[in-house]
């Protein structure tokens, strides 16, 4: 089984999708089931996780009814607000929905500081209760703020998104990769080979330009803490789903099958507890 662990449906709205900047036009429409569905086939990929791609309990609600009528939407990341005070009663109603597997905050908008506000720790901590997951999106100058949050949770099951958005397009390795394999000690947290397309060069860049990056998280999480995610339809901006997708399974040739068969669908299945 070959799952992309990370991955968005939005219907656009310009307002709300601010962040997909006007040099980002192509992606500057709806992205539904109905266009990843023949992209997924044709790059034998037999199903997906759905993440947010805005913070509103009703794209929670969007993704999950998507998940429901579509059989290859394997399980769903959506948005809760993770410092409310029912909380709780709210994670309580969510875990009657089979696909959704976890939650996600978009951490890489917000202020130095803010994962290690007690509110959000305690928040992220009660997605224990109901095996919820925890996406970290970040950026890699907040890497060590990651590590400082994810060692006051050993109980979450947490993964790093899109390996923290090195500096891929000025070649740049530190303090990223030290930090990254400081993250990678804490056995609770996992990684997504994903959205690396759109930290390089988007006109210009080659497979070569990612394989120091590559070693540095195959080396730091091994083969049991990373899957693969093509971060469609945003990685659209730099390269199409089979480009986005070869720069790993080009990496992976020199490796067994079933180290491939672990990050390419495996690990994913276990870590979000997939119905396959």
């Amino acid at each position: 089984m070959v799952i992309d662990a990370h991955q968005h449906f939005w219907i656009f709205e310009q307002e709300r999708d601010s962040w997909i900047t006007p040099e980002m036009s192509v992606i500057q429409k709806n992205f539904l089931p109905a266009d990843l569905q023949p992209v997924l086939k044709a790059n034998r990929v037999d199903g997906c996780v759905a993440v947010q791609a805005s913070q509103s309990r009703s794209e929670t609600e969007f993704l999950l009814q998507l998940a429901e009528a579509n059989y290859f939407i394997n399980g769903v990341v959506g948005w809760v607000d993770l410092q409310a005070d029912n909380l709780y009663d709210q994670l309580e109603k969510y875990s009657q929905f089979e696909k959704l597997k976890g939650f996600r905050h978009v951490v890489q908008g917000e202020a130095e500081g803010f994962m290690l506000q007690p509110g959000f720790i305690k928040g992220v901590g009660q997605l224990v209760a109901f095996n919820f997951t925890y996406d970290m999106l970040i950026r890699q100058d907040q890497l060590k703020e990651a590590f400082n949050f994810a060692v006051k949770l050993p109980n979450v099951h947490f993964v790093l998104d899109h390996i923290a958005k090195p500096l891929i397009k000025n070649g740049e390795m530190q303090p990223w990769a030290t930090d990254i394999r400081n993250l990678a000690e804490l056995s609770n947290v996992s990684c997504k080979v994903s959205g690396m397309v759109t930290e390089a060069d988007w006109q210009n860049w080659e497979k070569a330009d990612f394989r120091p990056y590559l070693d540095v998280v195959f080396e730091a999480f091994g083969m049991e803490r990373l899957m693969f995610g093509s971060d469609w339809p945003v990685c659209l901006v730099a390269a199409e789903y089979e480009g986005a997708k070869g720069i790993l399974t080009d990496y992976l040739s020199m490796f067994s099958d079933t180290d491939l068969q672990k990050v390419m669908g495996k690990n994913a299945i276990e870590f979000y507890n997939l119905d396959i």
